[in-house]
């Protein structure tokens, strides 16, 4: 797969590192809603080995306020423009309204990623999975469901999450999203308690038997701080960890906050797993 310049094909873990130019978002609000802030962020995360930058204009926190698309394009449409400008790196967009994603990818965007995975309910038309295809760009679908799941077992929930993801593929291939552009997320964080978080780890191999590269997003997030009952400040470890085990099995994309530590300890792990 190709992401901007970006050729996928090399059997690592690729970082996206975030850029969110919120003024409300759980672990980063308000540090780079300044477009030379955002730009400085960048060329920072650049430094640090970061393969993609994940811009988002609204955050998707428990609780968030949802925003116009206007405001949302306003916010992103000039940081993905000078992103462009000062850095060579692919520019992703973290948005599930098609008229963002249509905005974004005017403004230079490479990829979207759908934290609806195409299901959004308010996106009857399926106009997003038509915008996507008719782009030809990579495009990761996130599990989401619009009522928290509450699975018995493990086996139960990687069953239940295998249907949902069934579901977003279909409607990608009904509108013409070929597979070789499709990224699959688990979606920790989203529609689950701790339980299904912690399975979501595991059923990784799962969607990598489904034939597509999988995106784990774990950074910061509530399952670490639930375990280890720790703010958001303070879960860089258990982060590191978490995305050492999703790539034991088998995710290739690792959305993070702090890029140096993470594309450290994910390049060991590339290197053991390679001789293993």
């Amino acid at each position: 797969m190709l992401i901007g310049n970006l050729d996928t094909s090399v059997n690592r873990s690729y970082i996206m590192g975030i850029l969110n130019v919120t003024p409300d978002s759980f672990s980063d609000g308000g540090k780079y809603n300044d477009r030379d802030r955002a730009i400085k962020q960048v060329l920072q995360m650049a430094e640090d080995g970061a393969d993609i930058i994940d811009v988002g204009g609204e955050s998707t926190r428990p609780g968030y306020t949802k925003i116009s698309d206007e405001e949302e394009i306003e916010r992103i449409a000039p940081v993905i423009e000078a992103i462009r400008k000062e850095c060579d790196l692919p520019v992703s967009v973290d948005t599930y309204k098609w008229k963002v994603a249509k905005a974004a990818i005017q403004s230079g965007a490479h990829m979207i990623n759908d934290i609806w995975g195409l299901s959004y309910p308010e996106d009857e038309d399926h106009q997003m999975a038509k915008l996507i295809a008719a782009e030809r760009i990579p495009l990761c679908l996130m599990h989401n469901r619009p009522e928290k799941m509450e699975c018995k077992s493990r086996q139960d929930f990687t069953a239940l999450l295998i249907e949902d993801m069934k579901a977003q593929l279909a409607i990608a291939k009904a509108n013409g999203v070929p597979d070789d552009l499709i990224i699959l997320d688990p979606g920790v964080g989203f529609a689950k308690g701790l339980n299904e978080n912690s399975w979501s780890i595991p059923a990784i191999k799962d969607l990598k038997d489904m034939g597509y590269p999988v995106l784990l997003g774990i950074s910061n997030k509530s399952i670490i701080g639930n375990i280890l009952d720790l703010p958001v400040d303070e879960r860089t470890e258990g982060t590191i960890a978490l995305n050492v085990m999703g790539r034991q099995y088998g995710a290739d994309f690792f959305r993070v906050h702090d890029v140096k530590s993470n594309k450290r300890a994910l390049d060991i792990a590339d290197r053991i797993l390679r001789d293993a």
